[in-house]
């Protein structure tokens, strides 16, 4: 039997306990040899035993029912466990217990057994009422839970929304437990009857409660808290539940403690009504979907459309003799609730009063900001909508050099004088990194010693990068505070908006991070360390400044933005993202900027359906995202274990570990991967709470050079055009899985046969191969995996577009327009005259963005100088699009003219030309 650790999660460990169970006790309805029986017995004795520490914390089966089974074994009365258990298996699988009452009894009859809600057609399912389960927290014996739950049930009524059913446990440490296991639960009721620590094994325990603070922390408290502490705990770790704290403390003494998610006190009652209309109102807010629900309330009027778009209603194309396979393909609902109205009962997405500004309200609430707006055109626009709100023509913007091409349009439409960070390079993958904060901390520090660091407006930066390397967030943005106080951060997070609903990545999100330094700016206790800290630096130079974790002042600005395709990674139709705010300047300097900026990208059309996709996907991820973002973190951790263990598998391909992509020093917790397959799992929470990176564990990158494909003939020629499989992003010997919350167990299984039918068929053509065959493969492999070129550092801006060559900022909109001008532009080929021009010693300044698929950032942007290292880059990538190159002409470059009449007309230039001739 396999251990705890040697599973990802707690929610897969059960599932495939109770398969394991299902199969053992059918096999023991078979008549066993003595041998088999014995061996069955031994088993079903330690599924047992395993499912006993995760059953307490479920509503089904429950444990009068689980104990019961138990007891059936133990008498040998097989038929009836076998039949029970299998029962239960299936309703687990199915989810039929969400809806019904599920008899365990051979005798009983489950008359919808059959209609099982995977089999039920969409409509069915909609009709059906949500369930869910509460979580009492109460040291009761086994006659007062029964009590507790009876009164919990007789308080349902038939026109309650949802239905819902009661878990039971004894302790603090079980209540965390439960609602870190228990997906279902979407309220605790917390009473005054609690104990501190749980009787479950203290190892086990201890990996979970750290989540919530760590074990010193639960220790520390005192009795009389109990209650009150839960409620903040559980904030740390689901802050999307309602809590219910039954006191018999005073108001007065309740009023100064901190009750994190608590929504309503009762003071020594029995009030079960009461409790229970509280309990349906709090999940009623969650399922609250404002502007979906307008929409779907508009599409039933009766109207006669006198306006824009032929579509709407559906009239253009019920009335067509040539389309009606459209109409057929879409179903109707889409085309009733087309409409370019705003009014009816709708909203404008440009000025929203109504569904659409509650349904903003309603994401922020849920994503932890101060203020959240839709967006239907994508993250691309709301990067420009920012950085247009934010940034003024001539400040310096600190920019992550390989981030998202949108971020380098929005340095030109803004003005910003571009300074680029490099991140460390993965030269064996042919890929980068992350910005090292000790980078970051150089470039300020070099800024300020010029005197610019008043310029200096904001620092962008990707989290997650499309590779899932994570940053630190909050530390980055105390170091950088400490250095300029009122520096604005812009995080990417693009492929991060589920990071909000696991208590792991969410700590490493950019508005879990703001609300946290709001919090810890304002206490006594950072004061003194500040003041501390300020004592021992006075007078030291940059390099202990670099060597520091620095400690920003108090009266430092918290200004964070996250923008986020909610497309990518939760439930939204394409091109549906959201920009999150926690800006403490927001309201006095920007606000009406932003307004603007947010007119100037949006259409005056936006998409209805992409704003009521917006609406739903943010319901789904206060009720479910917990769940849903899990089973992605499971599925993609047992893709790592299947590859990583299959001997085969081993022999052409290799998953990428945090060791490989993060070097040492950055990853202070030590940890180098996720799975051993000696150790079993490792616990993620050490080192994202540690390291200066992190991987994010749902992305699997996949190492195929041993293969003799390249990354992208793998994933077209491979994947895609022989499997069906499809993947976005590669490198010149990498691809990357991602997992995303609508990933099955299935799907993971199908891609390891895939790969294992691509070890297979490998395997048989060298067995097959001639020598000159075999010596051709290995000579593939070898350039795929050893002789890979450098990846390039940023070169440097030209003379002509840069004021100073000590900081290296540059004005990159100059740059972009100047091209528009053919008369100043040429062409020069990369396998010719470029490098001719290069080794003769001249400048060759880039006039456009160049752009490689993969891997999808600029290696060269307008007014950059072309060094020798990017060329040999772009003469080794084996990729065929490349943005912004013509294959026909060359590379667009500047005119040796056109740059000397920009750098005699600037004095500044033409001095820092002459030092350094």
């Amino acid at each position: 039997m396999h251990a705890m650790n040697d599973y990802s999660s707690a929610i897969q460990l059960r599932s495939d306990r109770w398969s394991a169970l299902r199969e053992a006790s059918a096999a023991l309805t078979r008549d066993p040899k003595p041998k088999q029986l014995a061996s069955l017995r031994k088993t079903i004795k330690e599924l047992f035993a395993s499912l006993a520490v995760i059953e307490p914390y479920w509503a089904f089966p429950g444990m009068s029912a689980f104990d019961h089974l138990r007891r059936q074994f133990d008498h040998g009365s097989f038929e009836d466990l076998a039949f029970a258990v299998g029962r239960v298996t299936r309703a687990l699988t199915t989810g039929a217990y969400r809806r019904r009452h599920i008899p365990l009894e051979r005798d009983s009859v489950d008359k919808d057994e059959q209609d099982d809600e995977a089999m039920l057609p969409p409509e069915a399912r909609a009709m059906a009422k949500p369930y869910f389960e509460i979580l009492i927290v109460d040291n009761v014996n086994e006659h007062q839970e029964r009590w507790l739950r009876n009164n919990v049930t007789r308080m349902r009524r038939s026109e309650d929304p949802f239905i819902y059913e009661a878990v039971v446990v004894p302790s603090l440490e079980d209540a965390l437990v439960a609602v870190l296991f228990n997906h279902n639960i979407q309220a605790i009721v917390v009473r005054p009857g609690l104990v501190l620590k749980s009787k479950m094994d203290q190892n086990m325990l201890a990996r979970y409660l750290n989540r919530a603070g760590g074990q010193e922390e639960i220790d520390n408290m005192q009795p009389e808290n109990y209650g009150p502490e839960l409620c903040r705990l559980v904030a740390k770790v689901r802050p999307e539940l309602d809590a219910y704290l039954v006191t018999e403390r005073s108001v007065e003494e309740i009023a100064g403690l901190d009750l994190g998610i608590c929504r309503r006190v009762f003071y020594n009652q029995e009030d079960f009504m009461e409790l229970h209309l509280n309990i349906i109102r709090g999940v009623q807010a969650r399922n609250k979907t404002p502007f979906f629900t307008a929409l779907v309330e508009y599409s039933k009027q009766p109207t006669g459309v006198f306006h824009a778009m032929p579509i709407s209603r559906g009239k253009s194309i019920t009335r067509s003799h040539w389309i009606q396979d459209m109409g057929a393909f879409y179903g109707p609902n889409i085309f009733l609730a087309e409409t370019s109205a705003t009014s009816g009962g709708l909203d404008s997405l440009l000025e929203p009063h109504g569904p659409i500004k509650e349904a903003q309200e309603l994401a922020a609430r849920a994503f932890g900001s101060k203020q959240t707006f839709f967006a239907t055109n994508g993250t691309s626009t709301c990067n420009k909508i920012v950085v247009q709100a934010l940034v003024r023509p001539g400040d310096i913007v600190l920019v992550d050099r390989d981030c998202h091409k949108s971020h380098h349009y929005g340095m030109v439409l803004a003005g910003a004088q571009v300074c680029y960070l490099d991140s460390y390079p993965l030269n064996e993958y042919s890929m980068y990194g992350a910005v090292p904060l000790r980078e970051i901390k150089h470039q300020l520090l070099k800024l300020k010693a010029e005197g610019k660091l008043d310029r200096v407006r904001m620092l962008l930066l990707t989290n997650c990068t499309f590779d899932g390397l994570v940053y630190n967030v909050e530390r980055v943005m105390e170091e950088c505070l400490a250095i300029k106080p009122d520096l604005i951060f812009l995080w990417d997070e693009a492929w991060f908006a589920f990071a909000r609903f696991n208590p792991t990545y969410r700590q490493r999100t950019a508005m879990a991070a703001a609300n946290n330094l709001r919090v810890k700016f304002r206490s006594d206790q950072h004061a003194r360390l500040y003041e501390a800290q300020q004592s021992l630096l006075e007078g030291c130079d940059d390099e202990k400044l670099l060597d520091t974790r620095l400690i920003p002042p108090p009266n430092a600005r918290v200004r964070a933005y996250g923008t986020q395709s909610t497309h990518k990674t939760l439930t939204s139709l394409r091109q549906g993202s959201m920009i999150h705010v926690n800006d403490q300047d927001f309201k006095g300097e920007v606000e009406q900027a932003f307004h603007e900026a947010y007119m100037t990208h949006t259409s005056t059309s936006p998409n209805y359906q992409i704003i009521a996709s917006l609406d739903v996907g943010r319901r789904q991820v206060e009720l479910e995202g917990y769940e849903f973002v899990q089973r992605q973190i499971e599925a993609a951790m047992s893709m790592r274990r299947a590859i990583t263990t299959h001997p085969l598998l081993q022999k052409y391909f290799k998953v990428l570990t945090a060791g490989d992509m993060i070097p040492d020093h950055h990853r202070q917790s030590g940890v180098t991967s996720y799975y051993d397959a000696e150790q079993g799992w490792t616990d993620m929470w050490d080192c994202w709470e540690q390291d200066d990176f992190v991987l994010d564990a749902t992305r699997v990158t996949l190492a195929v050079g041993g293969t003799g494909w390249d990354g992208d003939t793998f994933k077209t020629d491979i994947l895609m055009d022989k499997y069906g499989i499809q993947i976005n992003k590669t490198s010149r010997n990498t691809v990357l899985f991602m997992t995303n919350i609508g990933t099955t167990r299935s799907s993971v299984a199908y891609l390891i046969e895939v790969l294992v039918e691509i070890a297979k068929s490998i395997d048989e053509r060298l067995d097959d191969a001639s020598r000159m065959e075999r010596l051709s493969f290995d000579r593939r492999v070898k350039a795929l995996m050893q002789d890979l070129p450098p990846l390039p550092d940023f070169s440097r801006f030209h003379d002509a577009f840069r004021q100073c060559d000590v900081t290296g900022e540059g004005d990159i909109r100059s740059a972009f327009f100047l091209a528009y001008d053919e008369e100043k532009c040429d062409y020069l080929d990369i396998n010719g005259s470029l490098g001719e021009a290069l080794e003769a010693g001249e400048e060759v300044v880039s006039a456009s963005f160049i752009i490689p698929y993969p891997p999808g950032f600029p290696i060269l942007v307008p007014g950059q100088v072309v060094s020798k290292e990017i060329l040999a880059f772009m003469l080794a990538l084996d990729v065929s699009e490349i943005h912004g190159y013509r294959p026909d002409l060359g590379l667009r470059v500047f005119t040796k003219e056109a740059l000397q009449t920009l750098v005699d007309a600037k004095p500044i230039t033409k001095k820092l030309a002459q030092v350094a001739e």
